[in-house]
């Protein structure tokens, strides 16, 4: 029986699915990939992935600004993103976050529009997906800091980064949600870190169309490969993936509960 999964984080309003998005959404249901959470990367651009969630009963969306956009979207507010929140199949804020690798924005730029996507997660009690790279010390003091003055849900999305935001992360209350990249020959220290992170707190996503896991690396990803990174997921916990996708599918729905209102 072909285990049931959420591709929690794909971009399916990339140029890269134009000429086939209804294939693209069809080939996921047959691999058993039956949900997929397209992922905002400019507030501006809510209607695009609004239409897809609309389009595809199995599609939702979120509503954020991407750290590299953070200087294409200066003058973008809290109420922006209040406003694309305000729709059924708006399941979370973001992705939002750090991104130090690129300097496609300033370190005070992607702070401060992290810090207000933050503070829309707390308010609409939607999840914040999270984007962490090369950040890791300013990423951990922003999340004490932000937690500190309230609550809020969020997931550190495509996990490549080091155990100790993972470890700072999970005791804050935050998922851990691994991309193809837990597949790749060299990832050893994301697999050792998936495997000691606590079972509620897993997910799994493709970040297609980018980072295709084994056996399809240095090819296009499509949410249908979910399953590759879920089964060396399950492997690395030492388990069956078909005891592991219910698992997996719980931890979506409680992070994602939008997902599963009527």
């Amino acid at each position: 029986m072909t285990p049931i999964l959420t591709d929690t984080h794909c971009h399916l309003d990339f140029p890269d699915f134009a000429e086939e998005i209804e294939a693209v959404v069809a080939r996921a249901r047959a691999a058993g990939v039956q949900r997929l959470i397209t992922i905002s990367t400019r507030v501006r651009k809510v209607a695009v992935y609004r239409a897809l969630a609309e389009r595809f009963e199995n599609v939702w969306f979120t509503v954020g600004t991407h750290p590299n956009s953070a200087a294409e979207e200066p003058d973008v507010t809290l109420a922006d993103v209040l406003a694309g929140a305000d729709h059924p199949k708006c399941v979370a804020i973001g992705e939002a976050g750090l991104d130090y690798f690129y300097d496609k924005a300033t370190p005070a730029q992607q702070q401060a529009s992290f810090r207000m996507q933050i503070e829309a997660a707390r308010i609409t009690g939607l999840p914040l997906v999270i984007h962490a790279r090369a950040a890791d010390d300013d990423m951990i003091a922003i999340l004490e800091d932000e937690m500190g003055k309230g609550a809020f849900k969020a997931v550190l999305h495509c996990f490549s980064s080091g155990a100790e935001l993972a470890r700072r992360g999970v005791a804050l209350g935050l998922y851990l949600s691994f991309s193809g990249i837990l597949t790749f020959k060299n990832s050893e220290e994301i697999r050792a870190i998936a495997a000691e992170a606590p079972e509620d707190r897993l997910l799994v996503e493709t970040d297609a169309p980018f980072l295709a896991p084994m056996p399809h690396r240095g090819k296009r990803n499509e949410p249908a490969y979910t399953a590759h990174t879920a089964a060396v997921l399950a492997s690395v916990r030492g388990v069956p993936l078909e005891a592991f996708a219910p698992i997996l599918e719980a931890n979506t729905n409680r992070l994602f509960s939008r997902l599963t209102a009527r």
